[in-house]
């Protein structure tokens, strides 16, 4: 059963990677002729970032558990996508995390440098928007419907989401957070964009106000379960597997899940928090199948 689930999980992040890259690869080449110079060298390079997709997966696997059927939904996960790397290309950089590699290559600002990075990481935001208004252009949703996913993902990435979470981070360097604190900066840094992902797919596929609360509710337990097993694969990995430098939560003393709780005891949290993710959608009578095993993929994924 466990092995079904999991290759379950694997084909729908295959699926979702392959759809999400073309789209990205198709506004990458674009940007690189409308941007000159460096700049959009660096949007391109940006968006060529490979990646799990893990948000892109649940997204698509929220829209099909409400009964949608496009595959211009890609698209909305595209855009959910462009945010995410913003906020990748902006947490790399030296006054935050000084990081070098990210996902197996040079982080942006290694590529290019600090400045042109920061640009990127700015100019990325617009380009989510142009991203998010083509999909629901292609989907034929209604402007209110292309309001409300607009809304949903720029409040996510801004300053009551990830903007928040990632400052809340910051100011947390070197400091012991208790475990109610440690919850609030990465249900804004980490979960905020993930439950997104799971609302816009209901939005996207005009589901009913109780379908979107229970895709949202599952989101917001899968977000913070996502973020506890970074933690432990940051503690227990090697850079090779993760594919960016391991052990940069205790280089920049950062509390943790681990540091707070164990890893242990941490990986038993983010298994709890799968687990009750999923009852939101039995509660709903929505179906569990892919959220469920993209729900076990993500806490027990090993990079």
């Amino acid at each position: 059963m466990a092995d079904t689930a999991a290759r379950s999980a694997v084909d729908l992040l295959t699926e979702a990677r392959d759809l999400t890259d073309h789209i990205l690869d198709q506004w990458a080449q674009r940007l690189r002729g409308e941007v000159a110079g460096r700049d959009g060298e660096a949007l391109a390079y940006a968006l060529a970032t490979p990646g799990k997709r893990v948000r892109a997966a649940l997204l698509l696997a929220s829209y099909r558990a409400v009964g949608g059927m496009s595959p211009a939904v890609a698209g909305v996960a595209a855009a959910v996508e462009t945010v995410h790397t913003y906020s990748l290309v902006h947490d790399d950089l030296p006054c935050m995390d000084d990081d070098d590699l990210r996902r197996g290559r040079p982080t942006t600002h290694r590529r290019f440098d600090v400045p042109t990075a920061t640009r990127a990481g700015y100019l990325l935001v617009p380009v989510a928007a142009r991203v998010l208004a083509a999909a629901a252009d292609a989907l034929e949703l209604p402007p209110a419907a292309l309001g409300r996913m607009a809304v949903e993902l720029f409040r996510a990435g801004g300053i009551e989401g990830m903007v928040g979470g990632q400052l809340l981070d910051l100011e947390a360097e070197g400091r012991t957070l208790a475990l109610e604190d440690l919850i609030a900066v990465h249900r804004g840094k980490t979960g905020a964009l993930i439950r997104a992902a799971c609302t816009l797919g209901a939005i996207a596929a005009e589901a009913g106000p109780a379908e979107v609360a229970a895709l949202t509710a599952y989101g917001e337990e899968v977000g913070l379960a996502f973020q506890i097993a970074d933690d432990v694969l940051d503690a227990t990995g090697t850079s090779e597997e993760l594919g960016k430098t391991a052990g940069r939560d205790a280089q920049l003393a950062k509390s943790t899940y681990v540091s707070v709780m164990g890893v242990e005891a941490a990986r038993a949290e983010a298994e709890r928090l799968a687990r009750r993710a999923v009852s939101h959608l039995e509660s709903a009578g929505l179906s569990s199948g892919a959220l469920g095993a993209l729900a076990g993929y993500i806490v027990t994924r090993n990079s």
